[in-house]
């Protein structure tokens, strides 16, 4: 993985993109990781090349980034909304993770804090419940600190990334 720069950025905002990271590497089978606001906009993702071949997919106006952090915020996002209406409808409190396993691959959404999720894509033969533990340990040392401002900061910072990389 690429680390994304993160000149600039607070300490909190650097502490984030660490654990992100660390998720990545530590963990075997994580193909993809994304942070999304409770507005279904991604926040930090492990994949700043995917992010680049989202902006030329969409530049070149070909179908869709298949595969890009973006489609994996969408997935996170929708995945999300559908369950916690579902946890509303049968009076069962808020929706603390979310499992999704395919032939190919699994998908993993987890509450963070303030509707915002952490969603993960896993390979086929991934661990799921190390998936799961360690993925419980970064929305332990996330939630805190994942505040309105630093949101504001995550979501700045990656469309500055954006165009910048776009020029």
């Amino acid at each position: 993985m690429t680390a994304p720069s993160t000149f600039g950025l607070s300490s909190e905002a650097r502490n984030l993109h660490w654990l992100l990271s660390n998720l990545v590497e530590e963990v075997p089978g994580i193909q993809s990781v994304a942070v999304v606001s409770s507005d279904g906009l991604l926040l930090l993702s492990s994949d700043p090349e995917r992010n680049t071949a989202a902006r030329e997919a969409l530049e070149t106006k070909r179908s869709g980034p298949r595969g890009s952090a973006a489609d994996l915020a969408t997935i996170v996002s929708g995945i999300g909304s559908l369950t916690i209406g579902a946890a509303k409808l049968m009076d069962s409190g808020k929706v603390k993770h979310t499992m999704v396993a395919m032939e190919q691959g699994s998908l993993f959404v987890m509450s963070i804090s303030d509707g915002s999720l952490l969603g993960v894509h896993g390979s086929a033969d991934c661990d799921m419940s190390v998936v799961s533990y360690h993925m419980a340990l970064f929305v332990g040392r996330a939630g805190h600190v994942l505040t309105p401002e630093l949101r504001s900061e995550l979501r700045k910072s990656l469309e500055d990334a954006t165009s910048g990389s776009a020029r």
